[in-house]
């Protein structure tokens, strides 16, 4: 049995049954693959179901305010895809008329679209023959085939995606880039994978070798930056307290957080007292500070760690453009943020 035929088989017996895979609605297909850059399947899974009901169609996407789509996403991570989700659903709606590109070049020209999304688009949806690269793929092939190319360098995505052409099918490519990315996430696995239970386990090099664990080769390690942010959590005589909109680039665009103090190291109660009082509120008007959180909660995105205190604030009187409890819930935060306002 050739490569293909041999990977569709064990698809069709041990695939998971996720919903964007019963359709070739492109507006489906779209959402599923943004939503899953970087997020486990099973995280992404409720978020899929929310997004399609609250909007049904792009168009519905495309008329929803950035902060709704926000607040939606809250909890996926990575914000640009929100926002570039939503911006490209304005212009198939507005521009394209509501009709998505029908093939790969097209589709890579929309925004927060790489090449991985508009092949996945391209042949789920059109079953147009072009293959899907991803972490899985990466891992199967260069495991099956022996390939000691670092992944992180920029020609071996070339490489790989040469690699899989020559082995997809030109009658049925949607499932086969369905079936390699599966055999990816559920058997060729990153760690201990189970080989003695495996349809390749007589053709494959890795495992002849006895290369499996080092296979497939990634040298780069990513820089890691800590950060130490401070909220300061305000309450004032009504109960109110104030947000601000993260308005510069970076982590969490447009998402809604507490007035923040970063500082260049984790710091203590003196340190932060003085500087609510020096640089957010007089003295005169603070009743109390508190310490919420004695040790710091580490946030780790993908780049940076974040190393999180609240700090909690009464003061006298009432806080300029200040916020009930009740209204604090609707806006867009950060998880960590959202946390901390669901266990107060």
């Amino acid at each position: 049995m050739i490569f293909h035929n041999l990977l569709i088989s064990w698809y069709l017996q041990n695939k998971r049954d996720l919903p964007w895979r019963k359709t070739t609605n492109p507006y489906y297909i779209w959402l599923s693959e943004i939503m899953l850059q970087q997020t486990r399947v099973a995280q992404g899974m409720p978020y899929f179901s929310s997004f399609t009901t609250t909007f049904p169609t792009v168009f519905d996407l495309a008329k929803a305010n950035e902060e709704q789509v926000l607040k939606l996403w809250q909890g996926l991570g990575y914000y640009s895809r929100a926002r570039n989700l939503h911006k490209t659903a304005q212009y198939i709606a507005y521009d394209l008329n509501g009709k998505f590109p029908n093939n790969y070049n097209d589709l890579l020209k929309l925004k927060g679209v790489g090449e991985y999304t508009a092949a996945a688009i391209a042949s789920f949806a059109y079953n147009e023959v072009v293959p899907v690269v991803d972490g899985n793929v990466f891992r199967v092939l260069s495991r099956y085939f022996d390939i000691e190319t670092d992944i992180t360098q920029a020609s071996a995505k070339k490489e790989f995606t040469s690699l899989a052409a020559e082995l997809i099918p030109q009658d049925n490519p949607a499932i086969f880039n369905q079936a390699i990315m599966e055999f990816g996430a559920l058997q060729c696995v990153p760690k201990n994978p189970n080989c003695n239970n495996c349809i390749f386990n007589n053709s494959c090099l890795a495992l002849q070798k006895k290369k499996v664990a080092s296979l497939p080769v990634k040298s780069k390690k990513l820089k890691i930056r800590n950060r130490y942010f401070n909220y300061i959590v305000v309450e004032d005589e009504k109960n109110h307290t104030i947000i601000q909109k993260r308005t510069q680039k970076g982590i969490w665009h447009n998402l809604y957080e507490f007035p923040l103090i970063e500082t260049e190291k984790e710091e203590g109660f003196e340190y932060i007292s003085n500087k609510i009082t020096k640089e957010l509120f007089e003295q005169n008007s603070i009743v109390s500070i508190l310490e919420h959180n004695e040790k710091s909660i580490i946030h780790k995105l993908s780049h940076q760690h974040l190393h999180i205190k609240f700090w909690g604030i009464k003061i006298k009187g009432k806080v300029e453009k200040g916020i009930s409890q009740e209204d604090l819930t609707t806006f867009p935060v950060p998880i960590v943020i959202h946390n901390f306002i669901e266990q107060s």
